[in-house]
C-alpha cells in the first residue's frame, strides 16, 4: 500500500491505522499541499510516524500546487483552519522527509514492484494525476485506487462540492477518466455515517499504545473543529474521521457498501465547481468509472480502527505522545 496524503488531523489517524496494522505492508507515503502547505503536511506526516515508532516507513513530498489553477477565485471559509493543526501535537520536529520528488518517487516504486499495490489517496488528487499523466503504464501495478473525495448529495467545501475535490478538481477529473480498473470512492455521503466520539477517544488512551495516544490526541482537536463550525454532529460531541475510512475498507472490504456508477466532476461551472455528479441510473449512457461508496458500517469501522490501535507499540513509563513533545509544538491554526 502507498498512502497519499496532507496530513491534517484526520489524515493522521489513516495514517496510524495503516502503519500498525499487520495486514499491510505501508512501502511509504507521498505529501501533498491540500489541509494544509505541502511543508506542513510532509512535517504532520513525519511527525505521526516516529510517534509510533514507524520513522522506517519513508516520507516523500510531492507537489505544492493543483495540478491545474481554478478559475475561479477561492473565497476563505470562516471555518478554514479550525478542523487541522498547522503542527500536530505528537512525534518531534526537525524530522526530513526521504525526497522532495513525491510523483517521482511514486513513479518508480511502481514501475519496479512485482506485486500489485493499492493506492489510498485522501487529500486532493495532484499526485496521482500528475503520475499517471507522465507515466500511464503505471496503471498496469495498480490493484485498486481507494480515494477521499466526493458526494453525491451535498458538499462541505462549498454547497456543491467536497474539499478533497474542490481543491484540484481538474486532477481528480484526470484519474477519474485514466481507465483504473478499480477506482472506489468513499464519498462524504458515507464518511458521515462514521463518527468518534469523545467516549471513543477515552478508550484509545485507555490502550496504553502510542497509536492510541496519537489517534486520541489528534481526534479531540478534530471534534472541537466540528463543534464550533457546524455544531455537534449527533448529541455529544462527534467527528467523522473521513480519511481512516479508507485504510478501514483496504483491511475489510465489507465496511462500505459500495455500488458502480458513472462519476464526473464539474471544472467548468461557477456554482457548481469541483462537485462530483454521480449517475447511479445510467443517465448519461457511460459505462461505470467508480465503485461509490453510498454507505459505511459504522461498528465494523471501529472494530477495525480499535485492532489497528492496540496492535501499536505500547506506550512508555515516560507517559503519553503528547507528553514526549516537549516545547516544539506550534499553535494551531484558528
Amino acid at each position: 500500500m502507498i498512502l497519499d496524503v496532507d496530513t491534517g488531523n484526520d489524515d493522521a489517524v489513516a495514517v496510524t491505522m495503516a502503519a500498525t496494522h499487520p495486514a499491510i505492508e505501508l512501502l511509504g507515503c507521498t505529501t501533498v499541499a491540500g489541509n494544509l502547505s505541502l511543508e506542513e503536511t510532509t512535517d504532520n506526516t513525519l511527525r505521526v510516524l516516529n510517534a509510533i515508532d514507524r520513522s522506517d516507513i519513508e516520507v516523500h513530498a510531492g507537489l505544492s500546487r493543483p495540478f491545474a489553477p481554478r478559475p475561479y477565485a477561492s473565497s476563505a471559509s470562516e471555518v478554514e483552519g479550525v478542523f487541522h493543526q498547522s503542527t500536530l501535537p505528537v512525534g518531534t520536529s526537525g524530522l526530513q522527509p526521504r525526497s522532495w520528488h513525491g510523483v517521482e518517487w511514486l513513479i518508480e516504486t511502481l514501475r519496479q514492484t512485482t506485486r500489485q499495490v493499492t493506492l489510498i489517496p485522501v487529500a486532493p488528487l495532484t499526485n496521482i494525476a500528475a503520475a499517471i499523466t507522465v507515466a500511464p503504464d503505471i496503471l498496469d501495478a495498480i490493484d485498486e485506487v481507494v480515494f477521499m473525495g466526493g458526494a453525491s448529495t451535498f458538499g462541505n467545501r462549498t454547497a456543491a462540492a467536497e474539499f478533497n475535490v474542490y481543491t484540484d478538481a481538474v486532477a481528480a477529473n484526470v484519474v477519474l477518466r485514466a481507465g483504473i480498473r478499480r477506482l472506489t470512492m468513499a464519498a462524504l455521503d458515507a464518511t458521515h455515517e462514521v463518527l468518534v466520539s469523545q467516549d471513543d477517544l477515552h478508550r484509545y488512551r485507555a490502550l496504553g499504545t502510542r497509536a492510541g495516544d496519537v489517534a486520541s490526541a489528534v481526534t479531540e482537536y478534530y471534534i472541537g473543529g466540528y463543534k464550533a463550525s457546524v455544531g455537534p454532529i449527533e448529541a455529544g460531541s462527534s467527528a467523522p474521521p473521513h480519511d481512516a475510512l479508507c485504510v478501514a475498507y483496504a483491511i475489510d472490504p465489507k465496511v462500505l457498501d459500495i455500488t458502480e456508477a458513472y462519476v464526473e466532476v464539474d471544472t467548468v461551472s461557477l456554482c457548481n465547481y469541483g462537485r462530483t455528479t454521480v449517475d447511479f441510473h445510467g443517465y448519461r449512457d457511460e459505462p461505470a468509472n467508480v465503485r461509490f461508496a453510498k454507505h459505511a458500517d459504522s461498528a465494523r469501522f471501529h472494530q477495525i480502527l480499535d485492532e489497528c490501535l492496540r496492535g501499536g507499540t505500547v506506550r512508555s513509563s515516560a507517559g503519553s505522545v503528547s507528553d514526549l513533545v516537549g516545547d516544539d509544538v506550534i499553535a494551531c491554526q484558528c
